[in-house]
C-alpha cells in the first residue's frame, strides 16, 4: 500500500492537480510543434490520427505514470525502487526513474534556451518591431538574434531563474500556487488569440484545413504521419521524463486516476486545437505556408503580426501566451531532481533547487553556443542542443514510456494496479489492462524504432 503523503507536500485540491498536470503537458510542443506538424501532414487527417493516439497510447501510459507515483509517493527513482522491492522484482527498473530524471535534466538544458527566446520576442512584438516586417527581415531578425550569445545567455538566465523561483518555493507554496494563476490565464489568452484568429484572419479555411480530412492529403506520406502523430501525442503528455510521475505522488489517495487523466489528456488536446486554431487564420490570411515547419513561430507569425490591425499588441500577447506553455513544462521538468536532491541528499527545496537549476543553466549554455559559436562542433553530426534533442526525444522519452507500459501490466500485480487505480475489476480496468500491456508498449516500441532509422534499414519506413 502506498503511503499517505509525500514528504514534500500534496496538492490540495482535485483540480489543483490537474491544472498541475496539463500545465506539464502543455508547452512549446502543443503551441509550436502541434500545429507545424499539422501543417506538415495535411491538416484534418494529421488530427484525426493524432486523437486516436492519445486515447490508444497517451492515456493509458499517463494513467500507468501517476499510478506508479502516487503508489511509491517518492522521487521517480526511489518510487520505483520502492515497488520493485515491494513487488520482489530487480532493482534495475529504478532505471525508469534514472532516464526519466535525467531525460527532464538535458530536455529543461534546451528548452530553457528556446524558453529565452519566447521572452525577447514578447519584447519584440511589444515594441513593434515586427512592423510590415517582410520574409527576408524575419529571417534576419530570428538568424541574427540566435548568432548573439551574450543576448541568449541573458534570456536564457532569465528563464531558469523564473523557475527555480517557483520550484524553490514547494508544492503547495510555488508550483500549486504557480498554475493556479497561469493555466486560467493560458487559457484565457489562447482563447483571445482564436477570437483575434476569427475575426482578422481566415477562419474558415482553417476550420476546414483542420476538421475537414482528407486522407488522399497524405499520399505516400501516410506511414509517416501515422508514426508523427504517434510520437506528438506521447511527448505532448509529458510521458517518460518523471514529470508526471512526480506530480502523480502529490495527489490524494481518494481522486480518481483515470477521471483526471481524460480530463488532463483532453485539456491538452484541446490546447493544441486552439493553438492550430489562432495560428492558421493568421497564416492563410496572408498567403504563408501551415507546413514551413519549426520556423512556423519564430519566422513566419512575425510576417504576419506586423501587417495585421492590432499586430503589436496580439502579436505580444501570443508570445506572452507561449511563454506560460513554456514556463508550466519547465517547472515540471525541474520538479523530479529536485526532490531527488531532498531525498537522497538531505538538501533544504531552496537548495535543490538552486543547485539543479544552476547545473541546468550551465549545461543550456552549451546548448545556446551550439547555435553560434560552437555551431562547427558535433557530435555524431548534430550540435549540441540537437544531439539533446536528438536523445531524448527519439530514444529516451519512448524507451522510457515503453518501460512504464511493461512495468504497470506485466509487472505489476493486477491486485496492487487495481487497487491503487480503484477501479475494480470492471470494463474500464479490463480495457487499461488490455492496452496498457500490449497496445501502448508495441505502438511506443514502433514510434522508437522509426527514430532510430531501423524501420528503414528494414525497409518498413
Amino acid at each position: 500500500m502506498a503511503s499517505t503523503h509525500s514528504i514534500h507536500g500534496m496538492w490540495s485540491t482535485r483540480l489543483a492537480f490537474i491544472l498541475a498536470a496539463t500545465g506539464s503537458a502543455v508547452g512549446l510542443g502543443n503551441i509550436w510543434r502541434f500545429p507545424y506538424s499539422v501543417g506538415e501532414y495535411g491538416g484534418g487527417a494529421f488530427v484525426i490520427i493524432y486523437l486516436l493516439c492519445v486515447g490508444l497510447i497517451g492515456i493509458p501510459i499517463m494513467m500507468a505514470e501517476i499510478m506508479l507515483g502516487r503508489r511509491g509517493r517518492q522521487s521517480p527513482i526511489n518510487t520505483m525502487r520502492t515497488l520493485a522491492a515491494q513487488e520482489g522484482h530487480s532493482q534495475i527498473w529504478q532505471a525508469i526513474g534514472w532516464m526519466g530524471i535525467v531525460a527532464g535534466f538535458l530536455i529543461l538544458s534546451f528548452y530553457s534556451v528556446i524558453g529565452g527566446w519566447t521572452i525577447a520576442y514578447l519584447f519584440r512584438a511589444a515594441t513593434g518591431l515586427f512592423t510590415q516586417i517582410d520574409a527576408a527581415g524575419a529571417d534576419k531578425m530570428f538568424s541574427g538574434f540566435i548568432g548573439d550569445a551574450e543576448r541568449l545567455l541573458a534570456w536564457h538566465t532569465i528563464f531558469i531563474v523564473m523557475v527555480v523561483l517557483v520550484v524553490a518555493r514547494g508544492v503547495a507554496g510555488g508550483l500549486e500556487k504557480a498554475v493556479r494563476f497561469m493555466m486560467p490565464t493560458l487559457f484565457l489568452l489562447l482563447l483571445l488569440m482564436v477570437g483575434y484568429g476569427w475575426q482578422a484572419g481566415d477562419f474558415s479555411t482553417a476550420l476546414d484545413y483542420l476538421f475537414r480530412p482528407d486522407f488522399a492529403e497524405l499520399g505516400d506520406k501516410a506511414g509517416e504521419a501515422i508514426l508523427s502523430a504517434m510520437g506528438q501525442a506521447f511527448f505532448s503528455l509529458s510521458l517518460g521524463m518523471g514529470a508526471i510521475m512526480i506530480y502523480g505522488s502529490y495527489l490524494r489517495r481518494d481522486t480518481s486516476i483515470a477521471v483526471n487523466t481524460v480530463i488532463i489528456a483532453g485539456l491538452d488536446t484541446l490546447v493544441a486545437i486552439l493553438a492550430g486554431l489562432a495560428i492558421f487564420p493568421i497564416v492563410f490570411a496572408h498567403g504563408l505556408s501551415p507546413g514551413s515547419g519549426p520556423g512556423l513561430i519564430f519566422q513566419t507569425l512575425p510576417i504576419a503580426f506586423g501587417d495585421m490591425p492590432g499586430g503589436i499588441f496580439f502579436g505580444a500577447l501570443f508570445f506572452l501566451l507561449l511563454l506560460f506553455a513554456a514556463w508550466t513544462s519547465a517547472i515540471s521538468l525541474l520538479e523530479p531532481l529536485t526532490a531527488w536532491l531532498v531525498e537522497n541528499l538531505g538538501f533544504s527545496r531552496v537548495r535543490a533547487a538552486v543547485l539543479g537549476g544552476a547545473t541546468v543553466w550551465l549545461l543550456g549554455i552549451a546548448c545556446l553556443l551550439s547555435l553560434n559559436a560552437w555551431s562547427g562542433f558535433k557530435i555524431f553530426g548534430k550540435g549540441i542542443l540537437d544531439l539533446f534533442d536528438y536523445l531524448t526525444a527519439n530514444i529516451m522519452l519512448p524507451l522510457g514510456g515503453v518501460l512504464i507500459a511493461v512495468y504497470a501490466g506485466w509487472m505489476m500485480s493486477r491486485a496492487a494496479s487495481s487497487d491503487e487505480l480503484r477501479m475494480g475489476e470492471g470494463l474500464a480496468y479490463r480495457l487499461w489492462w488490455l492496452l496498457i500491456r500490449y497496445v501502448a508498449p508495441v505502438a511506443v516500441t514502433i514510434v522508437l524504432l522509426n527514430a532510430i532509422g531501423v524501420l528503414e534499414t528494414l525497409g518498413l519506413g
